[in-house]
């Protein structure tokens, strides 16, 4: 009654087990499923990484030393630190550093051929494993035991309870070759030992035979072309690989190219400021004396003073760009942010006229361009597809021809006795050498398409459309090229003429700043002409250096659209090296089959679906531009030509010279 009165106040409040070695702590509760965790993997950092130094900024400008720098020395730094092929594409316009963390996964790098090579599923050793022999084998033993649906008393021959051990061993070994045959060579050993008295001779006896098989296809799958396509279509995509490769080490290059005449350009930047920056100090200066004495307003010292902070901040902007661009440069030649040197380019733009000739570089635009040759690939592939879903529709019609050889015996292996099968101590080894028991089977296995086909018909469209739309693609990438090579080429004459003219301005504009100073120096001009003059002085040479620094760009352009610009920097692709023992094992293989006979497959043989290796140096074009000569460029046109880029406006002694190998600036925020 207790029991019960005390469930009906409890209600069905469920309680939890009590356990007797509960220490209270829960070390093993797990409160949720997902968090974030650090993979247990330990790798060695470069010491681009771990050993940056603090960065270079306005406030803190302080360096070792700088570090003059070629261009080919940049291309080579780049090249040679670069297992992930970087380029500033990469780079998202929410940062420098976010772009590349976020993009790098997903980048080109140097193992990228090797790994479609060596792929398991789809790479060229996979569909070469094809064709490898295969050997396979099993060993069971099965023991039964288990009553019989018989009757004792009418039929005493059979036993009641059947009995047996039994094992076999089944070895295979195949082989495909290249026109489609299937070889075969098999042997079934079976040992077997029963109860079932009625008409055996021995209580166990011994089975082995040997048979060869051919598997011959008449219709599909015959023929060495249908079966070496998918070897040939992983050879596809490795050359594809290496295409894409190539195409990236060309970014990558063009990249270095254009960041180190962005440098070159804002070290010049940085030079025009700060001559801009001096020169509105010496005005300053005067305007001051002038106001002190009484002849200029203080209106015009201060709007003097405002012309100084102006460049002054000119100069801070052009230092900041430099230092933007040099960490740009060390990105791509894949260096630490800072290391104590800045990047100062040694190499100075090309100045003189360069002109290509437009059919031969059409025509070189149109043979050495990645991307035409990438997708002349794909039209290959399209191709094999295409010849592999015709032979699809054929029905699968097989000779097939088999032999083999088996003996008997009561013991498996043993001395020569001449005793046949079902003799005591007879072998079956010696039954199957003896050659007295032969078998055989010939015939035809035909297996054709389902009624209509309309699977495989549909598999031959759509090949047929995929042809046609890689075509049609390939047409409209050469119209693509010719239109962007003739954009490099409007580029490049139109960069050149800029540099001429802003050269122009910058030496006008000189001689103008020289005259106003003079003027109001004097007393005969008003410090605003000053001012005006100073301003158009500093934006001429700025300007100048630009177009210079986008001229050197526009040459590596046009070489970038002919497909020449890994050539134009001394650039070649190639293997890497091997181990010792595989050249030992090539030069083995060749010495093999020079010693062997030379057989000719005739039309067995497959199409050729590449014309040889792409070498630059096999294209029978010019890929060198010519320097125009002058004499004969200034007959060609009618309207007069700005002064030549060589020459240079006259300075003052003591101001920089323009056209010296660059200094870094003597950076200060002191006034």
């Amino acid at each position: 009654m207790a029991l019960i009165l005390s469930a009906i106040v409890s209600g069905c409040t469920p309680s939890r087990p009590h356990y007797l070695r509960e220490p209270g702590e829960l070390r093993t509760y797990v409160d949720s499923q997902i968090q974030i965790e650090y993979p247990d993997v330990q790798t060695e950092s470069l010491d681009e990484v771990t050993k940056t130094k603090s960065p270079i900024t306005l406030s803190k400008p302080d360096f070792d030393k700088p570090w003059d720098l070629t261009l080919q020395e940049a291309v080579q730094t780049a090249l040679r630190n670069s297992k992930v092929i970087r380029n500033l594409g990469s780079v998202t316009p929410f940062g420098f550093a976010d772009g590349l963390s976020g993009r790098t996964a997903g980048a080109t790098t140097v193992y990228d051929p090797a790994i479609f090579e060596t792929d398991p599923r789809s790479g060229v050793l996979a569909a070469l494993a094809e064709f490898d022999a295969q050997f396979t084998t099993s060993m069971f033993w099965q023991k039964s035991d288990r009553p019989q649906n018989v009757s004792t008393s009418e039929f005493g021959f059979v036993p009641f309870n059947y009995q047996q051990d039994q094992g076999q061993i089944d070895m295979s070994l195949s082989k495909k070759a290249a026109t489609g045959t299937q070889f075969s060579l098999r042997n079934q050993t079976i040992y077997d030992q029963n109860n079932r008295g009625f008409g055996r001779a021995l209580p166990s006896d011994w089975y082995t035979a040997i048979e060869g098989e051919v598997n011959h296809p008449l219709l599909r799958g015959n023929g060495t072309m249908v079966n070496r396509i998918p070897l040939l279509l992983a050879r596809i995509n490795t050359d594809v690989s290496v295409a894409m490769f190539e195409s990236a080490v060309r970014n990558m290059v063009l990249d270095i190219e254009n960041t180190y005449w962005d440098l070159y350009t804002a070290y010049r930047n940085l030079e025009a400021a700060k001559i801009a920056r001096d020169s509105a100090q010496v005005t300053w200066k005067i305007a001051y004396e002038k106001m002190v004495g009484g002849i200029e307003t203080a209106q015009a010292e201060a709007q003097a003073q405002e012309q100084y902070f102006f460049f002054q901040a000119q100069v801070e902007t052009a230092w900041n760009d430099l230092l933007k661009a040099e960490q740009s440069m060390r990105w791509l030649m894949g260096l630490s942010p800072t290391d104590g040197r800045v990047i100062r380019p040694s190499d100075e733009p090309a100045q003189a006229k360069v002109v290509f000739d437009w059919q031969q570089s059409h025509e070189e635009a149109l043979i050495r361009s990645v991307e035409l040759r990438q997708q002349k690939w794909s039209i290959k592939r399209r191709e094999l597809e295409l010849k592999l879903a015709r032979h699809n529709t054929l029905p699968q019609v097989n000779l097939v021809a088999m032999y083999r050889w088996l003996g008997y015996g009561d013991q498996l292996i043993g001395s020569r006795n001449g005793l046949d099968f079902v003799a005591p101590d007879s072998n079956a080894v010696e039954g199957l050498t003896s050659g007295n028991y032969q078998e055989f089977r010939v015939g035809i296995d035909i297996r054709p398409p389902k009624f209509g086909a309309r699977a495989e018909f549909a598999a031959l469209r759509n090949a047929e459309l995929n042809l046609k739309r890689d075509v049609a693609r390939l047409e409209d990438m050469e119209l693509n090229t010719s239109h962007l090579l003739t954009t490099a080429m409007k580029g490049l004459d139109y960069t050149h003429r800029q540099a001429q003219l802003h050269y122009n301005r910058w030496a006008i504009s000189k001689k103008e700043v020289d005259s106003a100073v003079a003027l109001y120096r004097g007393g005969k001009t008003t410090l605003d002409q000053v001012l005006q003059s100073q301003r158009r002085h500093a934006q001429a040479q700025t300007d100048y250096y630009r177009a210079l620094g986008s001229y050197s760009k526009a040459i590596a352009d046009v070489h970038y659209r002919k497909g020449s610009l890994l050539n134009y920097n001394d650039i070649h692709l190639s293997e890497g090296q091997w181990p010792d023992k595989a050249y030992d094992d090539a030069m083995e293989r060749a010495r093999q089959r020079d010693a062997g006979r030379y057989m000719d497959y005739g039309f067995t043989r497959p199409g050729v679906i590449s014309s040889g290796v792409a070498s630059e140096e096999d294209v029978n074009l010019d890929p060198q531009p010519q320097i125009a000569d002058p004499d004969v460029q200034k007959k060609r046109l009618e309207q007069p030509q700005p002064a030549e880029v060589q020459s240079e406006p006259e300075l003052e002694v003591g101001e920089s010279d323009v056209d010296v190998v660059l200094n870094l600036p003597d950076y200060s925020l002191d006034l």
